[in-house]
């Protein structure tokens, strides 16, 4: 998999997303899910690594990453694609991490599922975010994408129940939301908020904002 070429500025804001060839799912089982999960963390190295290491799936955790190409501020894995916010440690950090996630991740899913060929629909996408409107509004677009897992058309016809929606999202473990509300987990160290500006000083506060969004008509 060659490098992608596009420049990618260190100190600015990138949603990142992919979807599985012909929008097939990427996710079949929540051990995909958790794979995917370590490797955000076991590939953020500028070091070498080793692909057996990753084969521990969540037992990357344990080991000290190094020199990292990226700083992540949020995560959703949905079943056919993901979603990140970046920003990028020098001028070749993202797209290094990117062609070792989407390698990692293509070479664990192949072997598992036993297939072969190509899982992502072509290279990753990317969207510059160039305003502090646009960035803070990430946040809450990424965080809620589970959403649609339980009602598809909840942007255009509203919220039915704010309560169950709410509670469906605390329980979704596939994205850094429970890492904003305080859940203390070991993927925590996924993020790395300090390169972000910060929008949510308290657990209430992001949570006010999530909710505004499921209230937005």
């Amino acid at each position: 998999m060659s490098i992608r070429k596009t420049a990618f500025v260190p100190g600015e804001y990138y949603h990142i997303y992919n979807r599985g060839n012909s929008k097939q799912k990427i996710f079949l089982s929540k051990k995909d899910y958790e794979r995917f999960i370590a490797l955000l963390y076991g590939t953020n190295t500028n070091e070498r690594f080793n692909f057996f290491d990753l084969r521990k799936g969540g037992g990357i955790f344990s080991k000290e990453i190094e020199k990292k190409l990226v700083s992540i501020g949020t995560y959703c894995l949905m079943p056919n694609h993901f979603h990140l916010l970046i920003t990028p440690l020098s001028e070749e950090g993202l797209s290094k991490f990117m062609q070792k996630l989407s390698t990692a991740y293509s070479m664990y899913f192949n072997e598992t599922h036993k297939r072969t060929g190509g899982l992502f629909e072509g290279k990753f996408k990317s969207q510059h975010i160039s305003s502090d409107r646009q960035l803070k509004y990430n946040f809450s677009y990424i965080h809620l994408n589970p959403v649609k897992l339980i009602d598809s058309k909840w942007k255009e016809n509203g919220i039915k129940n704010l309560e169950t929606t709410f509670e469906y999202l605390c329980s979704y473990p596939y994205s850094s939301f429970l890492d904003y509300l305080g859940n203390k987990r070991k993927e925590e160290i996924i993020l790395k908020l300090d390169d972000f500006p910060k929008y949510f000083p308290s657990k209430n506060s992001f949570k006010e904002e999530i909710i505004e969004w499921l209230n937005y008509r």
